[in-house]
């Protein structure tokens, strides 16, 4: 029985680590992952943009670092999803292109098991689209998960009074909800809006009044940042900026016939899937007071570098399989240069559409890619609207990226083609969380929205 005979002093400091174990304990960074559907690189202010007013986005860069250099390594949608969510390129787990219903690994937890499993409360709003119609969020590590209201039409939800309530307004809603229900504990929370993919038909006047010529499709990301506005504003109120660290991205390129814009790069949905802008993102991470505020990094890093960078946050270890890597010493300024040397894309389902087969690789300034009248070489430094095919002037670069691209693919596991499992899982439908498999109304939605201006 030694373990009850240690001496009062001993004691003293063993309970004195204890409470010092459980302050730092309660000092573990929330952690938002803000995922935009169908974001292009020149969609939002700090990118370029002067025809949408971001200004809470726009913030986000101004309180942290705008990357400028940051991949989906595996778009659209579900397989981008996958991705982030799992810390590796999909291409390990045979989702080669789309495969919508595709399982995600059973034995590698996702980013919401890993931190939920470290004490995080853990919340998912919006799109899911992630994993086999088995794996919804509440099944994947997700504790409180948002309803999905049912629209009347895409972005236009009734409520059983008969009101109407903008989509993105009530997402917005939820994040402001999800913070003050849970701001005395460590937090995840996945915000991924079924906005701004289109058809964006419906966007309240008020957005509209804002943007430059009233399109919709930009007034839906002027929608986007309100709803980021109201997240803000509830970390401020809590005094919990200090504490939250923030990721925010798209989950591909725009699309181009909404106005979706990729400049000074080409690319985007339909016929722009071989094109840099299809997978090259804006990208923006934040953490008051933990960042140099105003900063750029140019250096390649892709979006499964997420779930690397909340470890390190968290201060765990990552999981085997991850590829990610820890992004803080790279945006700090402590090492420079590219997060990754070298960045693939295989996405070679022959049951896939066409239009979004790619393979391709980032090395440097160069960008190889494959077309069927062979592989392309170009320099993005110089050239980044893919112009001028750089491969017969630079002959042993191209020689040398195939063969390095295929020696990365030979390691692949086989992969499966789409729709094997249907689509996935969707979120519970109706109003209101369901909170560790509880239904809970939202009747704090009125007192949780406090950007009434908004």
């Amino acid at each position: 029985m030694k373990t009850v005979c240690v001496a009062a002093t001993t004691a003293g400091v063993l309970h004195g680590t204890a409470l010092s174990r459980s302050k730092e304990e309660k000092r573990k960074p929330n952690v938002v992952i803000l995922f935009i559907d169908d974001l292009g690189y020149a969609d939002i202010g700090c990118f370029g943009n002067t025809r949408i007013p971001t200004p809470h986005i726009d913030s986000l860069a101004e309180h942290g670092v705008k990357c400028t250099t940051s991949y989906i390594t595996n778009p659209p949608c579900c397989p981008s999803r996958n991705c982030m969510v799992t810390g590796m390129y999909s291409q390990r787990f045979g989702q080669s292109g789309m495969a919508r219903g595709l399982a995600i690994p059973d034995d590698h937890p996702t980013i919401a098991e890993f931190l939920r499993d470290d004490g995080y409360v853990t919340g998912h709003i919006g799109k899911w689209d992630i994993g086999s119609p088995e794996q919804g969020p509440h099944v994947r590590g997700f504790t409180q998960v948002a309803r999905y209201a049912l629209p009347e039409k895409a972005y236009k939800c009734i409520k059983d009074d008969g009101t109407e309530i903008y989509r993105t307004d009530l997402d917005g809603d939820y994040m402001a909800e999800f913070v003050d229900r849970n701001r005395d504990k460590p937090f995840f929370l996945y915000f991924s809006p079924f906005a701004i993919h289109g058809p964006t038909k419906g966007t309240p006047q008020h957005y509209r009044d804002r943007v430059k010529g009233g399109n919709e499709t930009d007034a839906a990301i002027a929608a986007v940042d309100d709803a980021v506005g109201k997240l803000l504003d509830m970390l401020e109120k809590y005094n919990l900026k200090k504490d939250t660290l923030i990721f925010f991205t798209g989950d591909n390129g725009p699309n181009p016939p909404e106005r979706g814009r990729s400049a000074p790069y080409r690319g985007g949905k339909g016929k722009g899937t071989q094109l840099e802008g299809w997978v090259r993102t804006p990208a923006i991470v934040s953490w008051s007071g933990h960042l140099p505020a105003g900063t750029v990094f140019d250096g390649m890093m892709c979006t499964f570098d997420f779930y690397a960078t909340a470890a390190a946050a968290a201060g765990k270890s990552l999981p085997e399989l991850c590829d990610g890597k820890n992004l803080l010493p790279y945006l700090r300024g402590e090492k420079t240069g590219d997060v990754h040397e070298e960045v693939y894309w295989y996405n070679a389902d022959p049951s896939d559409a066409e239009r979004r087969r790619l393979s391709a690789m980032r090395w440097k300034q160069w960008r190889l890619i494959k077309y069927p009248d062979g592989w392309k070489l170009f320099d993005l430094k110089a050239d980044p609207k893919e112009l001028k095919d750089m491969g017969d002037k630079y002959p042993e670069v191209l020689k040398s990226m195939q063969e390095r691209h295929a020696l990365w693919a030979s390691k692949l596991p086989p992969l499966v083609e789409s729709g094997p499992g249907g689509k996935p899982l969707t979120p519970p439908t109706g109003w209101g969380w369901v909170i560790d498999g509880n239904v809970k109304e939202s009747e704090e939605r009125s007192k949780a929205n406090v950007n009434k201006k908004h």
